[in-house]
């Protein structure tokens, strides 16, 4: 998302970017964040891709047991994301944050009441949704986020398909071809999001530091 013109620099220089209401460095710890950042996306769709073929082959008490627990791995590395993601309005990052908290605290007290597998049960009582769909909407935060600063194809498609999905779960309006289509879909093009990001320049990823500045500057009362 910066709005520097100058090309990615060697890190040790810390050269300075012209930004929008001034000028500002990248510092070692801007570029930590990001790549946290993506390393999280990564394990989050790495995850998420795998449960879901691990779902779709096969339903067994092994699978629905290893798609559970690869869910848990999904969920924490979207957090670790949700924790150093760069995003300008102070506010709506803190809801993604609250979303994931509030989608992570259901699915950890539906896993430890039921004696099922989360998966299995989530699945077979759609209203749970309602919960642990926060977790989704964090990530749907995210590929809004992606899409709108670097107009990438692949989060314009994610962006309506994961509500899509989880309501028509939750309503029970998808057949379940479609389920399995969406999801499948879903699961290849979270990949090729978290797959590009590893292969992106960093600074974009930053963005206009000195676009936080001023919005810092002007919560700070005077």
């Amino acid at each position: 998302m910066t709005s520097a013109t100058n090309p990615e620099p060697n890190q040790s220089m810390s050269p300075t970017y012209q930004g929008q209401f001034g000028e500002f460095t990248i510092t070692p710890v801007d570029r930590r964040e990001v790549v946290i950042y993506r390393a999280g996306l990564m394990v989050a769709a790495l995850s998420f891709a795998v449960a879901t073929g691990l779902g779709l082959w096969r339903v067994s008490p092994l699978t629905l047991a290893m798609v559970s627990l690869l869910y848990g791995s999904f969920s924490i590395g979207l957090g670790i994301s949700l924790l150093t993601i760069h995003i300008y309005l102070v506010a709506l990052h803190r809801a993604l944050q609250l979303f994931w908290l509030v989608g992570t605290g259901t699915a950890i007290a539906i896993a430890l009441r039921s004696s099922q597998p989360l998966a299995l049960t989530v699945y077979q009582h759609p209203l749970m949704l309602l919960g642990i769909g926060f977790t989704f909407a964090a990530l749907t935060g995210v590929f809004f986020k992606e899409a709108f600063c670097f107009d990438r194809l692949e989060t314009k498609v994610l962006t309506p398909l994961v509500p899509v999905l989880l309501l028509g779960h939750l309503l029970g309006i998808l057949p379940v071809a479609w389920e399995r289509g969406l999801i499948s879909t879903g699961a290849v093009l979270f990949l090729v999001f978290a797959l590009r990001k590893a292969t992106q320049p960093i600074p974009p990823d930053i963005g206009d530091k000195s676009v936080f500045a001023y919005l810092k500057q002007r919560s700070i009362p005077t």
